[in-house]
């Protein structure tokens, strides 16, 4: 079978923190040329004309929900994967509150397989952590793995760590990446009987930052941090949510050696406690969306290096699902396929420059997760692309919509940047609203 090649003429590119004009060949699975003084086509070459459009690397997402296996009547690793592709995701890494929970390495190992037969993007899978399994969890190979997963706060299934003994014997021992969800447990009880009190069952969705409020969040934040310290392991602290927790890191510019490091998510750096009037339990998450306050102190911390990626926290529910009343509304909503574009949205709001955003959602990824030969566009790295039209409005309809549950937080919404083309390991797989589906995403690797 012949190598399929591409050449991508008069591109802009957005790549380690400089913005320039150049032209990029793609041949099988990765980057062959780069060139600012332009290339010729070669026989059997496809030319794509890139004139006015922004060539990335794509997006990795280092924190999905795709539901399976066990939950696939909100989301398959098929359609999710797909929604990504046409959001400019080429890579997305996997939480392992799946039923069953991912807490063996057979059970992890199956998630694998199923990505490698339906996954249009590239993938990785979180081992989870329970209060029983450590064992198992030591096993994982950090060569081939994400990292750990522990919930250090509310949760599903098995999926609680909440032993003392268990949490210090897994931050001593784990030699992987940890990452962590973090609130309070006991604090959010409290509030939410608190809020019971008050409102009995008909508790108001403006409630959820009070009931998740900061001091559940930093509470279990710092907890994570002095166990890090404490025995120096590596540390990632998921989805920030309060400008409280921004004190518990540093802007160390070498992310290579920087031992804890943080995350926001696209809602939490978007929506505010205002958005829930018009959004509902829409947007319900956890940790939950906060306060104007909050969100200006983590879109600076972005953009002063505090906060090292930017991720979507993609986890669907159904409509049916999330139109229940607050306390039985689940949370949690699809977000992969508008990530790119609420942050070029935010570009064109004069929040994140080009450069910021490419260095949040793909290089700093890579540094952090140690991610063989992607996240950059680079000669000799895989071709994990996308081409972007900054200025073509477009708004979401039900109708635009990849995700299996058929909803979206920003339906309605114009945003003016639109995602043209997106190549996985060098396969064109999704070209304006249309997918090649003939090749699949492949396992990231990681330097251990």
């Amino acid at each position: 079978m012949s190598q399929v090649s591409f050449l991508i003429k008069g591109a802009t590119l957005v790549n380690e923190n400089k913005v320039f004009k150049a032209d990029v060949r793609i041949e099988g699975e990765r980057i062959a040329e780069i060139s600012t003084s332009g290339l010729s086509t070669k026989p059997n070459e496809e030319l794509i004309n890139a004139e006015g459009l922004y060539l990335i690397p794509g997006m990795i997402d280092d924190q999905v929900h795709f539901r399976e296996p066990g939950l696939t009547h909100k989301a398959e690793i098929y359609t999710e994967a797909k929604a990504a592709v046409a959001g400019g995701i080429t890579s997305f890494m996997e939480m392992p509150n799946t039923v069953p929970n991912t807490l063996t390495q057979e059970l992890l190992e199956d998630k694998y397989q199923i990505a490698g037969k339906k996954a249009l993007a590239n993938y990785s899978f979180f081992m989870g952590a329970s209060n029983d399994n450590l064992e198992e969890v030591l096993k994982t190979n950090p060569e081939d793995v994400c990292g750990v997963k522990v919930f250090m706060g509310s949760s599903t299934g098995n999926m609680l760590v909440d032993s003392e003994v268990v949490l210090d014997n897994l931050f001593r021992n784990c030699k992987m990446l940890i990452a962590t969800h973090c609130e309070d447990e006991a604090t959010v009880r409290a509030n939410t009987e608190a809020a019971v009190e008050k409102y009995g069952e008909d508790i108001p969705i403006e409630q959820h930052p009070i009931i998740r409020d900061e001091l559940a969040c930093y509470r279990s934040s710092s907890k994570a941090v002095e166990l890090a310290k404490k025995y120096n392991t590596r540390l990632h602290i998921l989805h920030i949510s309060t400008a409280k927790e921004l004190e518990l890191f540093t802007n160390a510019v070498d992310l290579t050696e920087k031992r804890i490091t943080a995350e926001a998510c696209i809602h939490h750096l978007w929506f505010t406690d205002a958005d829930y009037k018009k959004y509902g339990t829409r947007i319900k998450w956890n940790p939950a969306v906060k306060f104007e306050s909050d969100r200006n102190a983590i879109r600076q911390a972005v953009n002063d290096n505090v906060i090292d990626v930017i991720a979507t926290d993609h986890a669907p529910h159904t409509k049916e699902e999330k139109a229940n009343k607050y306390a039985k509304a689940p949370s949690g909503g699809p977000l992969v396929q508008h990530a790119l574009p609420a942050l070029f949205e935010m570009y064109h709001q004069g929040v994140f420059s080009l450069e910021k955003i490419v260095d949040k959602t793909s290089h700093s990824l890579a540094k952090l997760f140690r991610i063989k030969e992607r996240g950059f566009i680079r000669e000799g790295y895989y071709a994990d692309l996308v081409l972007v039209n900054l200025n073509d409005p477009n708004i979401v309809t039900p109708e635009s919509l990849h995700y299996k549950c058929g909803w979206s937080p920003f339906e309605g919404q114009e945003f003016k940047a639109k995602i043209e083309k997106t190549f996985v390991s060098g396969h064109l797989a999704y070209d304006q609203g249309k997918f090649d589906e003939s090749k699949k995403g492949l396992r990231m690797k990681f330097n251990a």
